[in-house]
């Protein structure tokens, strides 16, 4: 039947195999098709957790044996740490950072028994004692997809683009576009149509990708704005 966002998305959001299935058939939808050469070696994991002196979670092994040699699938924007940044601070592992260093995500200590633990992010604040771990998603394999998804429309910029939302206008994406059903812990919501994948950035910032320049070309213009890359 062929690669469904819509579809796939939500069993990908319960079970970790399904995950990693849904990220594999999402990247070779979008032609980023992944090898078994993509993914970190288990000697680079057993490195990290041997200086971290911990076990790192059965899902965090996964996602890095998988894609952990791709940033262009996790890493266009915000960062995922390689397993030689993998750091513990605050009482969490944290794999994950804002571009500009504006927030973390990361596996508290006290989660990093469970195969597919939840996912907390740390928000940089002027006040430090402000800053807490704050829930993200319930599983690490859903954040992933997240990543992945998010990461995407950050891409080359020939296929590519962002501009910011007017009022109004996370509204009319809701109405033309189809919603792909992932939780908004963040506020972020993605839209899907034939040849494209959109987030509206929580409301503020539209970015988009789309299957080649001339559907990216098409989608501007009938989404006209102030479009980064146009």
């Amino acid at each position: 039947m062929g690669f469904d966002i819509v579809r796939d998305l939500p069993p990908a959001l319960h079970d970790r195999a399904a995950a990693w299935t849904f990220i594999r058939e999402f990247a070779g939808s979008w032609g980023l098709s992944l090898g078994r050469e993509d993914g970190t070696p288990d000697g680079e994991l057993a490195e990290a957790e041997e200086r971290l002196g911990l076990r790192l979670p059965a899902a965090v092994r996964e996602a890095y044996a998988l894609f952990g040699r791709r940033p262009d699938l996790h890493s266009n924007l915000d960062t995922l740490l390689s397993p030689g940044e993998l750091a513990v601070e605050h009482g969490a592992l944290v794999f994950r950072e804002e571009n500009q260093g504006a927030a973390r995500w990361g596996v508290l200590r006290d989660d990093l028994a469970a195969a597919d633990p939840p996912v907390h992010v740390r928000q940089d604040l002027a006040d430090r004692y402000a800053e807490l771990w704050e829930p993200w998603t319930d599983r690490f394999s859903a954040a992933v997809l997240e990543i992945v998804m998010a990461e995407s429309t950050q891409g080359p910029e020939e296929l590519c683009d962002g501009r910011d939302l007017g009022p109004g206008e996370d509204d009319e994406l809701a109405r033309r576009f189809t919603l792909v059903p992932f939780p908004a812990e963040s506020g972020q919501n993605f839209y899907t149509a034939p040849g494209l994948l959109m987030s509206d950035g929580g409301g503020a910032w539209l970015s988009v990708r789309a299957r080649d320049p001339e559907t990216l070309d098409r989608f501007r213009r009938t989404f006209p704005g102030e479009w980064v890359n146009a």
